[in-house]
């Protein structure tokens, strides 16, 4: 059986690189899928506690975080489209206002 430190530890690993890419990247959509990134390191997180503390909180935990993640991808790539198709561009610094 792996530890849990070794999960946690992927789940820091996966959270640090989601971070960089929101704080380096210019590209909306790659901020985007950084973001998602996040999400998904601290569900892995809830899941190996879960597991070693033998409880299902953080299962559900991790449905209603997966249950809102959809419902931020369906609105922001919406956002982001519709953006793209005013603008012509997906890059962050050229989108520094949504007055149109």
């Amino acid at each position: 059986m792996t530890p849990l430190g070794w999960y946690l530890a992927l789940a820091a690993v996966l959270f640090a690189i989601g971070v960089l890419g929101v704080l380096v990247r210019r590209n909306v959509i790659v901020i985007f899928m950084a973001i998602e990134l996040m999400l998904n390191a601290v569900n892995l997180s809830f899941v190996a506690l879960a597991r070693s503390l033998g409880s299902m909180d953080g299962q559900v935990m991790v449905f209603f975080v997966m249950t809102v993640a959809a419902a931020e991808a369906a609105v922001g790539l919406a956002i982001i489209l519709a953006v793209f198709r005013n603008r012509a561009t997906t890059n962050a610094d050229e989108l520094t206002s949504l007055r149109w």
